[in-house]
């Protein structure tokens, strides 16, 4: 197995770009390999890491389709949606609630 090229912060080669970088220019890899890594030093936990792919290979963006877009208004609409009283809460319901502000706060309204 070879090992990846590893460049400092800041001081990768032209062509090479995160996945974020990729995203800004209106790219994706496109299943290309990683071609190497940057690393940033940290004090406690170890370097932090990035993957580096070669622009040249990277394809662009998917666009979003009519289909793309209603399965995503779905999604949205289903993540704040409240499972107690299936009402839109307006906002992402918390997973560590499980239910909507309302309901978690007032749960003898639920027995009724």
């Amino acid at each position: 197995m070879a090992t990846l090229p590893v460049y400092r912060w800041n001081l990768a080669p032209d062509g090479m770009a995160t996945r974020r970088q990729l995203r800004a220019r209106g790219l994706r890899p496109g299943g290309q390999d990683v071609a190497a890594q940057l690393e940033r030093p940290r004090r406690r936990r170890g370097p932090l890491i990035a993957y580096l792919y070669r622009v040249d290979r990277a394809l662009p963006v998917r666009p979003m389709t009519p289909g793309r877009w209603a399965a995503l208004d779905r999604a949205n609409t289903a993540r704040r949606t409240c499972p107690q009283c299936r009402r839109d809460a307006g906002y992402v319901i918390p997973v560590s609630l499980g239910m909507c502000v309302p309901c978690h706060d007032n749960p003898t309204s639920l027995a009724a």
